[in-house]
Formats: structure tokens, C-alpha cells, sequence
């Protein structure tokens, strides 16, 4: 959003800032916010598979880990109100629950506290992740910014 947002007004710079005016960020920086942007991404969603990988998860159990995050992130959105909360707290929870299913439905069932192991793996990972983007999102917001005010 962030990214979108800050294109949104290079656009407009056209507008109000006319043809004699420099731009307000510049479409190489925001062709480096958005590879950055979509690096956060891919962290976060790469690491809760990472984590469960890392606990000893099958390949059911990873895919439900990535599997779980997503349809968590999306179920939880509307259920808690407190804006970013509710999706934060359903990527964890559908993490979780996800690679935790896919232990159980596997093949060869594992003792529960492997898979038990693996999904909690999945959901610090599915953190990890998380942080990992917010960091991220912190260096675009900082360039963004400084492009922005600093002249």
C-alpha cells in the first residue's frame, strides 16, 4: 500500500507541481520500494513454510502451513476489529492450525508431538516472517520519506 500510495502521487506531481518542477520520489526509487516491498512479501510468506520445515513438517505439513497463513490472514481480517491485529493474528493462528492439519492427514502419521513440534515451528517462523517484512516495510517508509522532505 505503501508503495501504491507514493505512485499514486508521482503521478499526480504532473498536476500540481507542473513541468518545470523536480518529481516528489522519482520512478527509480519507487522501482527499488517496490522490490523491496515485494521481498518483504516473499519473506513472509517463505517463512512460515521455512519454520515448519525447520521442525521436521512434511511436504503436506509446509504446504498447509502456507496454505493455512493465507485463508488465516483473510479469516481473521473481519473478525477483529483492531485494524492489522486481526490479519497478524490469523496468519499465526492459520499457520498454525495448517501445518498442524496437514501433520495429521499425512500418510504415515507422526506422533502428535512431532507434528504438534512442526506447526508451532511453522507459526515462529510465520513471526519471524513477519518482523522480517516489517523491517523491511520500515526501510521503504524511511526512503520513502526522506526522498519526500529532504530536498
Amino acid at each position: 500500500m505503501l508503495v501504491g500510495l507514493a505512485a499514486l502521487l508521482e503521478l499526480a506531481d504532473g498536476f500540481y507541481l507542473g513541468d518545470a518542477e523536480p518529481t516528489t520520489f522519482g520512478w527509480t526509487l519507487l522501482a527499488g520500494a517496490a522490490g523491496l516491498a515485494a521481498a518483504g512479501e516473499a519473506v513472509e510468506a517463505g517463512a512460515g513454510a521455512a519454520g515448519a520445515k525447520w521442525g521436521g513438517a512434511t511436504r503436506r505439513g509446509v504446504i498447509g502451513a502456507l496454505v493455512g497463513g493465507i485463508l488465516g490472514a483473510l479469516a481473521f481480517t473481519p473478525l477483529v476489529p483492531i485494524p492489522v491485529v486481526g490479519t497478524l493474528l490469523g496468519a499465526l493462528v492459520g499457520t498454525f492450525l495448517g501445518a498442524l492439519v496437514g501433520e495429521t492427514t499425512a500418510e504415515h502419521r507422526r506422533h502428535p508431538n512431532e507434528s504438534l513440534r512442526a506447526a508451532l515451528a511453522a507459526a515462529v517462523g510465520r513471526l519471524a516472517g513477519t518482523l522480517g517484512k516489517l523491517a523491511i516495510g520500515t526501510v521503504v517508509y524511511v526512503l520513502l520519506v526522506r526522498a519526500a522532505f529532504v530536498a
